[in-house]
C-alpha cells in the first residue's frame, strides 16, 4: 500500500514515516501543495494524508482538487493543528474521509489508516 504524506513539518513527516513504514506501508512525501498535486497527478496512491497549512496551497485546496477536479476516490485524511468546527466541516464537505487534530497518537493514526484502507 502506497501513502502520500503532504506535510511541511519535517519532524511530523519523520514520525509518520517511522510508524507507517514499520507497518509495511510505502511512504511518499510532498512538502507543499504544488509538489503534492504533481505527485498525485503522476502516481497512484492508496491513501493521501494532508496538512491544512502548507506552502503555495493548503490541504483544503488539495482535497478539492483531488475530489472535484481529478475525480479520484482515494481516501484522504486531513492532519492539522486547526481544530475549529468550520474548518472540519469544510474539509468533510470537500470530500475528506477523516480529520485528525495534531498532536495525535501514532497508534491512533495507524488505526485510522487501516480502517480507511480496509473500506477501499
Amino acid at each position: 500500500m502506497k501513502i502520500l504524506v503532504c506535510e511541511d513539518d519535517i519532524i511530523m513527516i519523520k514520525a509518520i514515516e517511522h510508524k507507517l513504514k514499520s507497518e509495511g506501508y510505502t511512504i511518499d512525501v510532498a512538502t507543499d501543495g504544488i509538489q503534492a498535486s504533481e505527485k498525485i497527478s503522476n502516481n497512484e496512491y492508496d491513501l493521501i494524508m494532508t496538512d491544512l497549512l502548507m506552502p503555495f496551497f493548503g490541504g483544503l485546496e488539495l482535497v478539492n482538487k483531488v475530489r472535484n477536479e481529478m475525480k479520484l476516490k482515494v481516501p484522504i485524511i486531513v492532519l492539522t493543528r486547526v481544530g475549529n468546527e468550520d474548518t472540519i466541516i469544510e474539509a468533510f464537505k470537500l470530500g475528506a474521509d477523516d480529520y485528525v487534530t495534531k498532536p495525535f497518537s501514532p497508534n491512533e493514526l495507524s488505526i485510522r489508516v487501516k480502517r480507511l484502507l480496509i473500506r477501499r
